[in-house]
């Protein structure tokens, strides 16, 4: 079994066991990696460093939300994916994946800044990044909204609309990303998501 499947298994079974919606589930989990693949991929021909931390950034991008305290006590969840690891990679490798988890989340970097990581300061800035791409995908805000609006949706769009307005398309403005690619790329998720946050105004108006 590889290591990927052991990490999307667990995954599975904790957003089962703390009740995670699908906002930041197992498709969540799927598209931060591949935009950390994507990152990695372009970073690494002038980082060829990041080829010996490309586990933990794999890593740390599938299972980033397993301890996301809106589902669950941090201090458990972190405690389970150390258990989890503990026979998958090193204990370096464990330790630098848990500091990035604990850290990138835009709430922490808002008010602490980034954390020093040395060597692995990239690591972390390609595993936050591909997060913050994902907050691009309007619907995915709407379906956080709707779980907790209890199925709501002109409740979910009016508070899915402001966090955009307020936080997601601000993001280039508030200099959050660092990467070439993340800043082309996120560039051209804010046009979608402005067309998508169109198309639910027109339908809501019906």
């Amino acid at each position: 079994m590889t290591l990927l499947t052991k990490l999307f298994q667990y995954v599975l079974l904790a957003t089962q066991k703390y009740n995670i919606d699908e906002s930041h589930g197992l498709s969540h989990s799927m598209n931060v990696l591949h935009y950390a693949k994507d990152i990695y991929e372009s970073e690494v021909l002038n980082k060829p460093y990041l080829r010996q931390q490309k586990k933990i950034i794999f890593v740390a991008a599938v299972l980033h939300d397993m301890c996301d305290k809106k589902y669950v006590n941090e201090d458990e969840g972190i405690q389970e994916i150390n258990t989890l690891l503990s026979d998958k990679i090193t204990q370096k490798e464990i330790d630098v994946t848990k500091t990035i988890i604990q850290t990138m989340s835009y709430s922490k970097v808002k008010v602490k800044g980034y954390p020093e990581l040395g060597p692995y300061q990239m690591a972390y800035h390609i595993v936050r990044e591909a997060d913050l791409l994902t907050a691009y995908d309007f619907d995915r805000c709407m379906i956080y909204n709707m779980y907790r609006k209890r199925g709501d949706v002109n409740e979910a769009f009016n508070d899915a609309h402001l966090l955009f307005m307020n936080r997601v398309l601000k993001h280039n403005e508030d200099n959050l990303f660092i990467t070439d690619y993340s800043k082309q790329v996120s560039r051209e998720l804010e046009v979608g998501s402005l067309k998508r946050i169109g198309a639910w105004k027109r339908l809501l108006q019906r």
